[in-house]
């Protein structure tokens, strides 16, 4: 069947291919400088299994017409577009987000955008181990890139609103253990701790504290010169307690306490952070974007395990870190301990 004049072809190519027939359309014409004749010049629609499927998607493209400059556009490409302009308009914390949310989509970056579809998408959720609250960020990161895409007419359909990450929710595909931070990690941190988000690590770890006991933690509630908080909140009646700041994380403490007017420590544009905020936006992509994988939880461990390792006396540890359970009778006649001595029990480590 001979098709229209400027309707476009479906030819099979050689060789052996999963999609034998490419569908192109002509564009324009040029003169061969070798040969000196007219050559014809073909922006391709795309490939197909079948002739009868190949035929289909030129009359689909002849019907529907689309700019096949942006077909060829891979999911890099609108990453790329895209993020040049979200990132004006949302904070680093943000930004970081999405950068990890990226790093888990290397499988798609050189896939045409406009040949995506659900399994492709889907494939990343199932396949990247991560945990529920990082899988919301990978969604939403779709979601944001079939927005920008569609609006530019590079693909007409939204798969990324099917997406499914509820069968995630009661299970975490990539339960993260309660251990310690190696020292590796550690220095790994330090060598960012100039970024005051990756600082709110080092003093998690150097401290002992429950993520939650730092982020409730008030001004009014630190002493800097004397070098120790108080925590007045806790899930635990023993984790009310004085608990001491390490020389290495006193400058950090001192950045983040005189940074603004907030009445938190810790605080994002003036306001106390959430635990969801924090976790899903600041400590879990951070960690991320330098391949550890730790819960918040870690760095309480890590600091009594450094503690144990620094034969720290096991009663000086409970102080610290606030450990429920039953004292001996020897730990109940040493309940009296200074600050002193928790603050050079701290800077051992």
């Amino acid at each position: 069947m001979k098709l229209p004049n400027s309707y476009g072809s479906v030819t099979k190519l050689s060789g052996k291919r999963r999609r034998p027939y490419i569908v192109r359309k002509t564009v324009g014409f040029h003169i061969d400088e070798k040969s000196q004749k007219v050559k014809q010049e073909f922006a391709i629609i795309g490939y197909a299994r079948t002739k009868r499927e190949g035929l289909q998607m030129l009359a689909d493209y002849n019907k529907n017409p689309f700019d096949l400059t942006k077909a060829k556009i891979t999911f890099e490409e609108v990453y790329e577009k895209w993020s040049k302009q979200k990132f004006k308009t949302i904070s680093n914390s943000n930004i970081n987000a999405y950068k990890a949310s990226y790093k888990c989509c290397k499988n798609l970056y050189e896939t045409p955008f406009k040949d995506l579809r659900l399994s492709n998408l889907q494939g990343v959720i199932d396949n990247c181990g991560k945990n529920y609250p990082t899988l919301r960020k990978l969604k939403v990161l779709f979601g944001q890139l079939y927005e920008y895409a569609m609006k530019n007419d590079i693909c007409q359909k939204d798969y990324a609103q099917y997406v499914d990450i509820i069968q995630y929710k009661d299970r975490n595909p990539n339960k993260l253990e309660r251990n310690k931070f190696t020292a590796e990690e550690i220095q790994t941190v330090w060598s960012l701790s100039e970024d005051k988000y990756y600082q709110t690590i080092l003093m998690l770890i150097y401290t002992g504290v429950r993520v939650s006991e730092l982020l409730n933690l008030k001004k009014e509630n630190i002493n800097l010169d004397e070098q120790y908080f108080d925590v007045v909140q806790s899930k635990t009646e023993s984790g009310i307690r004085r608990v001491p700041i390490a020389d290495k994380v006193l400058p950090f403490f001192k950045d983040w306490y005189y940074n603004n007017n907030c009445e938190y420590l810790l605080h994002i544009n003036g306001k106390k952070f959430s635990y969801e905020n924090y976790y899903d936006s600041y400590y879990m992509p951070l960690l991320n974007n330098i391949g550890i994988n730790h819960t918040p939880h870690c760095c309480r461990h890590t600091c009594i395990s450094m503690l144990t390792s620094a034969n720290v006396n096991e009663t000086i540890i409970k102080k610290i870190v606030g450990h429920k359970g039953k004292m001996s009778l020897t730990e109940k006649v040493y309940t009296h301990i200074d600050i002193k001595e928790l603050l050079d029990a701290i800077n051992l480590i």
